[in-house]
C-alpha cells in the first residue's frame, strides 16, 4: 500500500457528535483536540511524514462569543500540552494563518512550542489557527508586491515557484491526500491553492469518532486512484 507523504484533515463534527451524546459543543471540541493527538501518533506510526489539520478558521470567529472564547481557551492549553507532546513524539510543529490577529499570549505560546520543535526528526504537523486560504493568498501577495517594489525580484522571475514562497506553507509539500470527517463535502476556504492536485476523501464519521482505522480506509482509497492522470484505476 502506498502511504501519502502529506495529509491535510478537516477536523469537522465535534458539536454535532457532542449534540448526539447529549452534551455541550465545547465538549465535542475537547474531545476532538484529544483525536489531535492520537491521530498524529498514528498517522507517523503508517508512515506519513506530514499532517495538517484545520484547527480554527478566519471565519469561525463569527461563532458565537462563548463557544469562541472557549475554543481560545482550548487552544491556550494545546499549545501548551503540544510542547510536552512534540517532545515525547519527535514532532516538529508549525501554525499556518494569521497569528497576528490572536491573543498575544497565545502568539508567544505559538512561538515557543515552534521553536522548541523546530529540530525534531518526527512527523512534520501543521495546525492552521485564524487560517483561510484566500487570506493567505492575499497576505502572501502583499508581501510579494513590497519585495517586488524593493526590486528583490523581476516580473519574468515570477511563476508558481516564486508565488508558493509567500504562502504559509512554503516550506512544506503539497498535500497528497485531503480528509473531511462528518459528511459536508466542500473544501471551506482550506489550502485551496495547495490542494490542486490532491485526491479528496470525504467520510460521515465525525472527527471525535475518527480511528487509525478510519484513516487506513482513507488511505486505501487514495491508493486506487490513479495519480497519473487522475480519476479511478481501471481493474
Amino acid at each position: 500500500m502506498i502511504i501519502p507523504q502529506h495529509v491535510a484533515i478537516i477536523l469537522d463534527g465535534n458539536g454535532r457528535w457532542a449534540k448526539k451524546h447529549g452534551m455541550p459543543r465545547n465538549y465535542g471540541h475537547t474531545q476532538g483536540a484529544k483525536n489531535v493527538e492520537t491521530i498524529c501518533r498514528e498517522a507517523w506510526d503508517l508512515g506519513i511524514k506530514y499532517l495538517t489539520v484545520y484547527a480554527f478558521s478566519t471565519e469561525n470567529w463569527n461563532r458565537p462569543e462563548d463557544e469562541v472564547r472557549a475554543l481560545m481557551k482550548l487552544l491556550r492549553n494545546y499549545m501548551k500540552n503540544c510542547m510536552k507532546t512534540a517532545e515525547k513524539n519527535h514532532m516538529r510543529v508549525r501554525v499556518i494563518g494569521d497569528k497576528s490577529k490572536l491573543d498575544s499570549d497565545i502568539q508567544e505560546r505559538i512561538h515557543k512550542l515552534e521553536e522548541f520543535s523546530k529540530d525534531q526528526d518526527g512527523l512534520n504537523f501543521q495546525i492552521a489557527i485564524n487560517y483561510g486560504s484566500r487570506d493567505e493568498m492575499i497576505r502572501g501577495m502583499k508581501k510579494m508586491l513590497g519585495d517586488f517594489k524593493e526590486g528583490k525580484f523581476s516580473l519574468e522571475e515570477l511563476d508558481e515557484t516564486k508565488f508558493e514562497a509567500y504562502l504559509d506553507t512554503s516550506e512544506i509539500p503539497a498535500p497528497d491526500l485531503l480528509i473531511r470527517t462528518s459528511g459536508e463535502l466542500r473544501l471551506s476556504n482550506y489550502l485551496l491553492w495547495q490542494l490542486a492536485y490532491s485526491e479528496l476523501y470525504f467520510t460521515d464519521v465525525p472527527w471525535p469518532d475518527f480511528t487509525k482505522k478510519e484513516l487506513v480506509k482513507a488511505i486505501e482509497d487514495y491508493n486506487k486512484r490513479d495519480r497519473r492522470y487522475g480519476g479511478i484505476k481501471e481493474e
